[in-house]
């Protein structure tokens, strides 16, 4: 049986960080947004409750999907083009580098502790769809719909403006007047010129993501012996292709963790982040001597060179609990630390100012 948890009250710091290290405490969590309810329960979960990090990291993501944090989290946001909200969610243990992921789970609202099944009672990795309900109704989840008023009001205005935006290309009837059904163009009608300037490529500016439009909670927790472990949990881009998943369940995408290093989590715009594995480039480049706020920025800038419209942000932290992060195409990115250098426990929110143009 967990011990049990006692929640006790805290006091909000906001604080505004620009191009710098920070150096906290053990035992840490940080939380990508200002998302302090999840980040107090995960902290109080390690120091009040003695759970065991990956414990700890459910119980965080999990405050998120009950409260729909920003309307990116839990059931009843980012319907599909069906109307449909589906969730993702990862736990990845740094130190057996073990990792348990669900993505595009349907009709459970716990898509972490889910993912906490997946990570403790198989030796898979990533079970998707249907089958991934299925299995959490084997282990004692229940099954119920994830839509809410709020989400069938969002897809329903979402049809009435001509399916505006939505994530199709080189389709008939075109996809900037029309709902479909689509199919491609032939091949031989397609510009397949490359322009090699970065500019150029691929612009997703019409997609708006931001704060209210992105994938997902990120945290990382470290324990007072420096088990570091990182998670996510979102329901995907809003109106997305049913069966798309983004970066959050993906290993090195969404977050990654090692023990002997520390960890990273991204935000943003998931099919982007994906491509490039900002999280594990963030934790590599710690590895090779970088400090966790010029890792973040190299493996954002990675991604800026070659979308240039690219929003999104990252959070890095060392296996000693000195953190950072990184942004782009935001006016500031907000996150959320707690960690032992606050003898009160408080939850502070950090905020980063974003770069619009930046350099590897």
């Amino acid at each position: 049986m967990m011990p049990q948890l006692r929640i006790v009250s805290f006091s909000l710091v906001i604080c505004f960080a620009l191009a710098h290290t920070a150096r906290g405490g053990l035992p840490l969590v940080a939380t990508t947004w200002n998302f302090t309810n999840a980040t107090l329960r995960a902290y109080q979960s390690l120091t009040v409750g003695r759970f065991d990090p990956i414990e700890a990291l459910v119980e965080g993501c999990s405050v998120c999907e009950r409260e729909q944090c920003d309307g990116t989290v839990g059931y009843g946001g980012s319907p599909d083009e069906n109307g449909e909200t589906t969730l993702d969610a990862m736990l990845m243990d740094g130190t057996t580098m073990d990792i348990g992921a669900v993505a595009a789970l349907r009709d459970v609202k716990h898509a972490a502790e889910v993912a906490k099944y997946v990570l403790r009672n198989t030796k898979h990795t990533l079970l998707v769809g249907s089958q991934a309900t299925d299995f959490a109704l084997m282990m004692g989840f229940k099954k119920e719909s994830l839509q809410t008023d709020a989400s069938k009001s969002m897809w329903s205005q979402w049809k009435n403006n001509h399916c505006q935006p939505n994530f199709w290309k080189n389709v008939i009837p075109s996809p900037s007047m029309s709902c479909g059904p689509y199919e491609p163009v032939s091949a031989n009608a397609i510009d397949h010129t490359v322009d090699a300037s970065p500019a150029s490529f691929s612009d997703r500016s019409g997609f708006s993501f931001g704060q209210y439009n992105h994938d997902t909670i990120s945290m990382i927790v470290i324990n007072g012996d420096g088990h570091v472990v990182a998670g996510t949990s979102t329901n995907g881009a809003r109106n997305k292709i049913p069966g798309r998943v983004g970066d959050s369940p993906m290993p090195g995408a969404g977050a990654y963790a090692d023990s002997e290093v520390g960890a990273a989590v991204a935000t943003g715009d998931g099919d982007v982040m994906m491509r490039f594995l900002p999280s594990l480039l963030a934790v590599e480049g710690m590895r090779s001597g970088l400090n966790p706020e010029e890792a973040g920025r190299r493996a954002i800038g990675r991604i800026a060179k070659y979308y240039p419209s690219f929003v999104g942000g990252i959070v890095v932290v060392t296996k000693d609990g000195r953190y950072g992060a990184a942004c782009h195409g935001m006016e500031q990115f907000p996150y959320s630390v707690a960690d032992a250098a606050d003898a009160d426990g408080e939850v502070q929110v950090k905020t980063v100012k974003c770069e619009t143009k930046m350099s590897l």
